[in-house]
């Protein structure tokens, strides 16, 4: 961030509606809590089939930390979700709806090139799935908090990704991460004491990605 950036309110989350492949995408929208956007950021929620939606907190954690730091997020409720339509996929669909939030988002933020893919648990599946799409240069960078590795078919992803996984994740084990993690040479942030939802210590999940996030 640049030295004449000055800070407005707090930024509040809108509701609204894009397009989507399947239908009408409902969606959070969080600007900049400076006064020039620097980058865009989406945000993919964890498994809906046990309860993920758009208002999961480390969503929301996700969201407000990239925004003190510059960034306009979108966080979509993905098909079959909320009130999005379409059908769930497990993954294999919802990467078409993750583009159709970046066409809208480009379309709102034309002159903005910096793009941050962010995502918890079953988001971060959708979102290297999406960056396997995009083009090499297209994604500044990534960052996946408790990817659920061992859960499904999962894509290799960019050397510098941010990997942050708790030691005592009870859904997807650590040891499953650092097994995917490996042969990427993929460093992995663990952090101690810490289950997949990171009850009582989302301040310091929002500390790991504004000190890594912040240029």
């Amino acid at each position: 961030m640049t030295s004449t950036n000055i800070p407005r309110k707090a930024a509040t989350f809108d509701l609204i509606e894009i397009d989507g492949p399947a239908g009408k995408l409902e969606c959070l929208r969080l600007d900049s809590a400076w006064s020039e956007t620097v980058g865009i950021a989406l945000i993919a929620h964890p498994n809906p089939t046990e309860g993920g939606t758009f208002n999961n907190k480390i969503v929301h954690t996700l969201a407000k930390t990239l925004s003190r730091l510059g960034y306009v997020c979108f966080c979509p409720n993905l098909r079959g979700v909320g009130k999005s339509e379409g059908e769930h996929s497990r993954g294999e669909l919802e990467p078409d709806d993750m583009a159709a939030v970046l066409a809208y988002a480009r379309s709102q933020f034309p002159a903005i090139n910096r793009l941050t893919l962010a995502g918890f648990s079953f988001g971060t599946l959708v979102q290297s799935r999406l960056r396997e799409r995009l083009g090499e240069h297209e994604v500044e960078g990534m960052i996946l908090v408790g990817p659920a590795v061992s859960r499904y078919d999962f894509p290799t992803v960019p050397k510098g990704t941010l990997v942050i996984h708790g030691e005592e994740d009870e859904v997807i084990s650590l040891q499953a991460v650092l097994d995917w993690a490996r042969p990427q040479q993929l460093p992995v942030l663990v952090v101690p004491g810490v289950g997949h939802f990171f009850h009582g210590r989302l301040t310091q999940l929002a500390e790991l990605v504004d000190k890594a996030w912040r240029f």
